[in-house]
């Protein structure tokens, strides 16, 4: 693996319900402060479900009216987002041809194609925008991104559900080690908070009904827990092979060290209840890193707060990682920021390399009573200093989508 080039985390952007930019939503996070909010949209009122994750700053705040009028909502986040982490990563000058956009999203622009039925139902044909089709599409929010930056060299948008930001990651992985750009803007987006996302999660009984007690109805791990909480957000992350990140003196927080990706064959819907497929991908990620579990400093946990699924990624964290597992600290920051769906992992990417730059580890909030098939050290309370090393995150999608992402420190 040694003649492969490294790829080093040169940028980050975020737009969360915790904050509107990465600094305000990690600081919430290690505060641990919760995303969840009760909906306060009418049509709530009719639902057995009226609580969600919405982002912080509303995202027609930040961008001007005209361009978010042509841009579905999955994609002015997406944009968001990637305009920030390209600040950050200090604007990079790089050929064209030789900068990729990877962006997911687990639903794409559904909301658009719902409210243009509604126009062409109730108002004629004739006012369909023609802007819909931009804007429902899925590879809509990458194209964003590829044109605001102006990239050449691809772009790219798997769907893999609530592992597709995680996937996008990998891609990117894929396309640097493969010579085929030297920078990718990569992540994912979602924002799919409308009533009849939030009806058919909620009639597959996935959702939580703590409509009584929004900031707690997200609690992986909790005995109590009865499913997760819809949320919506975004997240970028500029990725640089090291050659040309240090050529150019750029700010470096962590090297992405290695991707695992599998599939469960199971059920489309339902987690494989042994974790053996969430395993193999860990296991995969560790390998192509390099790593081995007493490497691991920290987990970054899926954790959605299903009953179901979170016991089955304990089995595969204990079946991947052994008894080193008893001496990791793992976190599970959808007890904060609810399940983002398309764009959990690339959220989830970001908080796992600023844990990994900064030592430290946020809080889980909400496991008042820890389930007990739960054995694993899962932090709790106040966040936790961490050893210098290595760390994973997981996200797992319907379809039985595995992927686990590997950072560790960049070395100076």
């Amino acid at each position: 693996m040694t003649d492969r080039p490294a790829v080093l985390v040169t940028g980050l952007g975020a737009t969360t319900p915790l904050g509107g930019d990465v600094a305000s939503t990690w600081s919430a996070m290690l505060a641990g402060r919760p995303g969840v909010r009760a909906l306060t949209d009418t049509w709530a009122e009719e639902l057995p479900v009226r609580i969600g994750a919405a982002v912080a700053v509303d995202p027609q705040d930040v961008l001007q009216r005209v361009r978010a009028r042509t841009l579905d909502r999955s994609q002015q986040l997406a944009l968001i987002a990637a305009q920030e982490a390209w600040a950050d990563a200090g604007t990079p000058a790089v050929d064209p041809e030789r900068l990729a956009v990877v962006v997911a999203s687990g639903v794409g622009g559904v909301v658009t194609l719902i409210s243009a039925y509604e126009t062409f139902r109730d108002k004629g044909p004739r006012l369909v925008s023609p802007h819909t089709i931009p804007m429902l599409m899925p590879n809509g929010p990458a194209a964003t991104v590829g044109l605001e930056f102006g990239a050449r060299a691809g772009v790219h948008a798997p769907v893999s559900a609530c592992a597709s930001g995680s996937e996008a990651v990998a891609v990117a992985l894929d396309v640097l080690r493969a010579g085929r750009a030297d920078v990718v803007i990569c992540g994912g987006t979602e924002a799919a908070i409308h009533p009849l996302c939030v009806m058919a999660f909620a009639n597959m009984r996935a959702l939580s009904l703590r409509n009584d007690d929004p900031a707690a109805a997200s609690r992986p791990f909790d005995k109590a827990r009865d499913g997760f909480v819809m949320g919506e957000g975004a997240a970028i992350l500029v990725l640089e092979t090291e050659q040309h990140a240090r050529a150019r003196g750029a700010k470096v927080y962590a090297e992405l060290a290695g991707a695992g990706i599998t599939s469960d064959a199971h059920h489309i819907a339902a987690p494989e209840p042994t974790g053996a497929g969430a395993a193999r991908a860990i296991q995969l990620a560790l390998r192509d890193a390099d790593l081995a579990p007493t490497d691991l400093n920290h987990v970054n946990a899926h954790a959605t707060s299903t009953p179901l699924g979170d016991v089955a990624e304990c089995l595969a964290l204990r079946t991947s990682l052994g008894a080193a597992l008893d001496g990791i600290p793992v976190t599970a920051p959808k007890s904060m920021t609810g399940h983002m769906l398309g764009a959990a992992g690339a959220v989830e990417a970001v908080t796992t390399v600023l844990a990994v730059n900064e030592g430290v580890c946020p809080p889980t909030i909400n496991i008042d009573d820890p389930d007990d098939d739960v054995d694993i050290d899962v932090v709790r309370f106040e966040p936790r200093k961490l050893q210098p090393g290595a760390a994973i995150t997981n996200s797992f999608g319907f379809g039985g989508h595995n992927v686990t992402l590997a950072f560790r420190e960049a070395s100076a």
